[in-house]
Parts: C-alpha cells; structure tokens; sequence
C-alpha cells in the first residue's frame, strides 16, 4: 500500500531537524507525527525538556517549536504493507537540498532510527553545515532498550537545543 509522509513541521527558528522514515498506519490516519500510542516520541521528549507529558498535539508541536526543532519524514512516499520499516519498498526521498536553502538555520539532523538514517544515506548528498546524530528508534517495537535507555540517549537533543538558543 502507498503511504505519503507528513508535511514538514518547521519554520523559521528551527535549528533542529527531527527526521524518521514514514509515518506508521496510526500517525497516518490521524495525521500526527508520532501518533501511535506505543511510541514513546513524545514522552521522551516532554522528558528530556522537563515538562509534563501533554496529549494535546497542538501542545506536542508547541513545545518542539519552543526549543528550536523542526519535525519530517526522510522518505516522501513509498510502498509498504503495515507499519514496519523493515517492508519499505519503491520509496522516494524528500527534498533536502530545498530544505536547506528554505531553512538555512538548520545545523543538526537527529535520526530516530538506524532506518531513517540509512535511506538518508542512501539518497541524500551530506550538507557541511549540518551535525549528524543518530539516536534509538523510539518506537514501543525496539525493545533492545529500556524506556529509560531511550531517554538517556534521547537527552543530546536536548543538550544539543539548549546551546543553540
């Protein structure tokens, strides 16, 4: 089945990309980043922030555009039965080098997986004003590490959007 990414959440002041691969089925048809209940995105980053964990969207979005970060897909589109990124077919990648000249304050782009940045890898060309950072994938599916594991890693973006106010 064909699925699209989310449009890009972003503006100005971003200095901080956020990329996973594609959307899941969940965050597809509610059209939320992260929407799925066993993803612990937004936990882990109401965490890392200190703030109470909100399900409102609007506060979700709210409080990444307050510490500078931006949110996309590195894929468009592509080919995939369910939700997992280990069934991607026929993808196409989004338009980073637009990105970059739409949105010069970008400097870091924080993987949420190996996968995401595997197929950025695979089709995007690197931008020498960007810092790279991989971090697990926050998904309720990677099970290697503990919610608390996750957190612990998730905390250089954090670390990472507090020097760049």
């Amino acid at each position: 089945m064909q699925k699209f990414a989310l449009p890009l959440l972003i503006d100005q002041t971003s200095k901080i990309l956020i990329l996973g691969t594609i959307p899941g089925d969940q965050s597809i048809a509610k059209q939320q980043y992260y929407g799925n209940n066993g993803n612990h995105f937004w936990k882990i980053v109401f965490t890392i922030f200190g703030e109470n964990y909100n399900s409102n969207y609007e506060e979700k979005k709210q409080l990444l555009k307050t510490h500078g970060i931006a949110l996309w897909n590195v894929l468009a589109s592509c080919i995939r039965e369910g939700s997992s990124d280990s069934k991607i077919k026929n993808e196409t990648v989004n338009d980073f080098e637009n990105l970059h000249i739409q949105y010069p304050n970008i400097r870091h782009i924080f993987f949420e997986s190996k996968t995401a940045a595997k197929f950025y890898q695979k089709y995007v060309k690197p931008n020498n004003k960007v810092k790279y950072h991989i971090l697990p994938s926050t998904s309720g599916l990677n099970a290697r590490m503990t919610f608390e594991q996750k957190i612990e890693s998730w905390k250089e973006l954090a670390a990472t959007a507090q020097s760049e106010i």
